[in-house]
């Protein structure tokens, strides 16, 4: 019964060879202490160095944003309440207007 479930494929994951993580933030932290030192100017403000700080924070987000999976918006969930409403009122009447 293969014809109702059919295989995924696999998900793409490049894992970069000669990225190294450490050496990355080693550098960001040598980076950040010799402006704490005035060895280097005040960086100024980028939006983008806070940006996605709060999903990486938070496990459930991460795991959301790992996953791929979109949020249910409170509108779509109203609008499908109002024509279950709608569709019990019908078959409890058996009229079309409220």
């Amino acid at each position: 019964m293969g014809f109702f479930k059919v295989n995924k494929p696999r998900r793409f994951n490049h894992p970069y060879i000669y990225h190294d993580e450490r050496k990355e933030k080693l550098a960001k932290m040598e980076e950040n202490a010799k402006r704490e030192l005035g060895m280097l100017p005040e960086k100024e403000f980028n939006p983008e160095d806070i940006r996605g700080k709060f999903i990486e924070s938070t496990t459930h987000l991460k795991r959301r944003k790992q996953s791929g999976r979109k949020p249910v918006h409170v509108g779509v969930i109203l609008i499908i309440i109002a024509l279950l409403l709608f569709l019990w009122h019908y078959l409890q009447t058996g009229r079309w207007e409220f």
